[in-house]
């Protein structure tokens, strides 16, 4: 057909072309432009004019058939959008002539294609909505952002993250109808909060999205914050409940380093996690994200190095105030990564966070068991010391304690009378009759249970009386420094006075000089532990100490 259209019969040009279905006109180069020759019935019914000075084809497109005809080619083939956006009409439109055709002359088909074209824009549509809000999707927010926000305009735009505390605790307990209809209630209170000049967009199930303008920066970002938190204030009339909702609320500034959507968005809702800590709405900070970026860097390594028994023990000494004997050890978790050393306090809290504390006390309480059992068969028996293990509170609330260390004495043939279980009163108070029966169980191991950095925590006689606590441990900030501040002896004194009225034994932590230590014997604590002593020992230099102490 296409060559039917490029190669006009000379004589009959009207009837011929007539045979075809589609909108066909022969078109003349002149001096003066394009003029309209012949046109078919099909473009006259389309409404383009059957003569040159009414066609919207030569008034619209005339300049560009002109140059088509001007460059010699034989065909050219676009798409035309035909009238007002709403009623648009789209056209695939093909200019062509044969060689052997006069030079002047051309035909221009018009295939219309406005049906596909609205069915695409309709599907597209309907990917880039929300069918529950009928607000944009996280598709469509994207786009909107992407077309809104340039490295120019960057910094008078900002990005907002809505997200609703708790909502899933609707849907479970009344129904995902009455989740969604909660979530259209929502969604208008925060587009009433919102200027005219705003996007609002539903990105995920509990979370909006808000493309903000803003002509102050984060001062007008928090303001709108502060807006959608007084709307979401009245609870919401479902059934016969008052449903409040919360919301946290994250903030990302758009900067001309910063105009990818998914950048954009991500760094939202990184503010977001933020915002659920400190209960306000949080900017996002570059250098708080970086800190978070490290932490992710740690865990990805820590993983691999519990998995490649990379982690190792050092150890603490424990000493007999009294009589002066190294009595026990406590086993403190090291890891050192490309001949650096790693502080536990950047791995042991991104451990507990990511649920890496589980594999990791594992790893702890079973190295501990081998360890004490190594040492005995070097001493060629009871080698005089035990062993302490530190238990995480978040170990406590995942793991099945009991027989995880049931598993580890087994494994090694040590009798549970050699560990100390270390914990601290923040694991008592999560979950005290599960704490007390996991408690209980490990007494029945024969372990000796300690309460860590006694006195910082959520202390409570009510818990020692019910729990099968051995130990006491004062912590190090009542001890450093007792000799000179008479406030601390007296914590210490009463600390001291309790665990002697409940039969307990106590250890003083962080003692440096002989005159700490005799006070502290002369006041009656059990044990001391500190740098006097000595500081945390590597496996072998450890036991090298406790013979060299024995003897």
């Amino acid at each position: 057909m296409e060559e039917a259209f490029a190669s006009p019969r000379p004589n009959d040009s009207a009837s011929y072309i007539d045979l075809f279905p589609i909108p066909v006109a022969v078109v003349r180069r002149t001096a003066a432009g394009i003029e309209i020759d012949v046109v078919n019935q099909a473009f006259r019914r389309a409404g383009l004019g059957s003569a040159t000075d009414s066609s919207p084809v030569v008034r619209l497109l005339g300049e560009r058939i002109a140059q088509h005809c001007d460059s010699g080619a034989l065909r050219e083939e676009f798409v035309w959008q035909f009238g007002e956006t709403i009623d648009a009409r789209y056209f695939r439109v093909v200019i062509a002539r044969r060689k052997n055709a006069p030079p002047d002359r051309h035909i221009v088909s018009l295939i219309d294609e406005t049906g596909a074209q609205r069915t695409e824009t309709s599907l597209r549509r309907e990917m880039l909505t929300d069918s529950l809000t009928g607000l944009p999707n996280r598709g469509g927010f994207g786009d909107q952002i992407d077309g809104t926000i340039t490295r120019d305009n960057a910094g008078a735009h900002a990005v907002m993250i809505v997200n609703m505390d708790r909502f899933s605790r609707v849907n479970a307990c009344m129904g995902s109808l009455a989740g969604d209809e909660l979530l259209i209630s929502v969604a208008r209170r925060i587009k009433g909060a919102l200027r005219g000049r705003d996007t609002l967009a539903r990105i995920g199930g509990d979370e909006f999205g808000v493309l903000l303008a803003t002509d102050e920066g984060a001062a007008d970002a928090l303001h709108v914050a502060k807006r959608i938190q007084a709307a979401l204030a009245t609870p919401f009339r479902l059934s016969d409940f008052e449903i409040r909702v919360d919301c946290s609320i994250g903030i990302a500034l758009g900067d001309e380093e910063i105009v990818e959507p998914e950048d954009l968005i991500r760094h939202a809702q990184f503010a977001v996690k933020r915002a659920k800590k400190t209960g306000k709405a949080e900017v996002y900070n570059q250098s708080t994200f970086d800190i978070v970026r490290t932490q992710f860097g740690i865990e990805t390594r820590l993983r691999r190095a519990i998995d490649n028994g990379e982690m190792r023990l050092t150890f603490q000494p424990i000493c007999d105030l009294a009589s002066g004997r190294i009595v026990s050890f406590e086993s403190l978790a090291r890891w050192s990564h490309e001949g650096r050393e790693i502080s536990p306090t950047d791995f042991i809290p991104v451990a507990e966070e990511c649920g890496l504390i589980v594999p990791l006390g594992r790893w702890a309480m079973d190295a501990a068991a081998r360890t004490i059992a190594n040492w005995d068969v070097r001493a060629g028996g009871y080698c005089g010391a035990n062993l302490a293990v530190n238990l995480s509170a978040i170990q406590f609330q995942r793991d099945q304690i009991a027989p995880m260390v049931r598993h580890a004495i087994e494994a090694h043939g040590v009798a549970g009378q050699r560990l100390t279980l270390e914990l601290t009163e923040s694991a008592i108070v999560t979950d005290p009759d599960r704490i007390a029966a996991t408690l209980h169980a490990l007494k029945s191991l024969g372990t000796t249970i300690a309460m860590d950095d006694f006195g910082t925590g959520y202390s409570n006689l009510a818990y020692l009386q019910k729990l099968p606590i051995d130990v006491l441990k004062i912590d190090r900030s009542f001890v450093s420094g007792m000799l000179a501040d008479r406030d601390k002896v007296a914590i210490v004194r009463a600390v001291l006075s309790l665990a002697q009225a409940l039969g307990m034994r106590t250890t003083a932590e962080g003692i440096e000089t002989n005159e700490l230590a005799q006070t502290l014997a002369a006041l009656g604590c059990t044990y001391g532990q500190g740098y006097l002593y000595a500081r945390p020992l590597e496996c072998d230099d450890a036991y090298a100490f406790l013979t060299a102490h024995s003897a």
